[in-house]
């Protein structure tokens, strides 16, 4: 059986991730230091799936711990490595955490990678390396601008360590740029949960909607756009997970046409900030109470995907709508709170 390293594995689209990984036959190892996820979330998995996947409380920042975890699973085919802070404004306000944290794990991973005999990585980045693109929607081509924020630029120095190393040695890599993951699995079981505040716009949705939150805040109505708000790509978790199977397989059947490929992850489709609110109540039943504040530091006016390529090369297509995914994710919003 084929043996994968999960990092960051019990976190929003790491779990997911696991989930279809077991549900295609691999073995899978989970690292996570619970810092933005919960033990519980092992749970989920195996109720899903029936299997309960290997376990380790490691801080990747720790290279003699990274180091003692390779000496004792010394088999593994392949990694995706998920771990990472991620949340654009805590990265503006805290920069240093997101650079030790993002890079330095990168790095201990990549240097026990190298000495693998077959080493194959799954890179998890963002559409953030593109900036504010200047061309809707966005290809893998797109020239990679400034970073808005720190949490970007680690991805796009993360991407240039990993293409770096691959150059040099055996590494094969795959780079996915995510648009922005939304939902949940169908069975409710497992799904995004933020520790505090939430970063992102549809967990804050949810919460809003259910009564945690008093109302939701909008961050400017005044970008060129057709409703002023902010227009991204929502893409469910679930259709984001099956593409690192797809990836992973990519490279151990040899497919690879390049020592590092990159590919989007998106529907293809952008929408505002009002759009979402306004899908969430059609498919909820629930009046949203929301604000409009100041546009947010970091913030692109607009981000969706070019999927071509990924359609294409990988065989891989964003299945699921805008309605299903924050169906879902409404609820795992219910049943996390009943």
């Amino acid at each position: 059986m084929n043996k994968v390293l999960v990092t960051g594995g019990l976190g929003f689209i790491g779990s997911h991730t696991v989930v279809e990984l077991q549900n295609e036959g691999f073995e899978v190892i989970v690292i996570d230091n619970l810092s933005n996820s919960s033990i519980e979330v092992l749970e989920g998995i195996q109720r899903i799936t029936g299997k309960k996947p290997i376990f380790e409380n490691i801080d990747l920042r720790e290279k003699s711990s990274v180091q003692n975890f390779f000496k004792k699973h010394n088999d593994i085919v392949g990694i995706i490595h998920f771990a990472a802070s991620k949340a654009v404004g805590e990265s503006v306000e805290n920069p240093l955490l997101y650079y030790e944290n993002n890079i330095n794990s990168l790095v201990y991973i990549l240097q026990e990678l190298v000495t693998f005999s077959n080493p194959n990585l799954i890179f998890s980045s963002s559409c953030t390396v593109y900036g504010q693109a200047q061309k809707i929607p966005i290809t893998e081509d797109a020239s990679i601008q400034p970073a808005n924020s720190p949490y970007g630029n680690t991805k796009q120095i993360g991407e240039e360590i990993i293409t770096d190393v691959a150059n040099i040695s055996n590494v094969s890599a795959v780079l996915l740029r995510y648009f922005n993951p939304i939902g949940a699995h169908s069975s409710a079981e497992i799904g995004e949960l933020p520790i505090g505040i939430p970063q992102n716009l549809v967990p804050f949705i949810t919460q809003t909607a259910i009564g945690l939150r008093k109302e939701l805040s909008v961050f400017g109505n005044d970008y060129p756009t057709p409703d002023g708000t902010c227009i991204r790509d929502y893409i469910h978790v679930v259709d984001l997970a099956k593409a690192h199977v797809v990836a992973l397989q990519r490279l151990l059947n040899k497919l690879n046409v390049e020592k590092v490929e990159t590919f989007n992850l998106g529907t293809g489709t952008g929408s505002s900030v009002i759009e979402v609110i306004t899908t969430f109540e059609k498919v909820s039943g629930q009046k949203l109470p929301y604000k409009i504040v100041a546009r947010r530091e970091g913030d692109v006016v607009s981000a969706y995907a070019n999927t071509e390529k990924a359609n294409t090369i990988l065989g891989w297509k964003a299945n699921s709508s805008l309605e299903e995914a924050l169906y879902s994710a409404w609820e795992w919003e219910q049943k996390i709170r009943s």
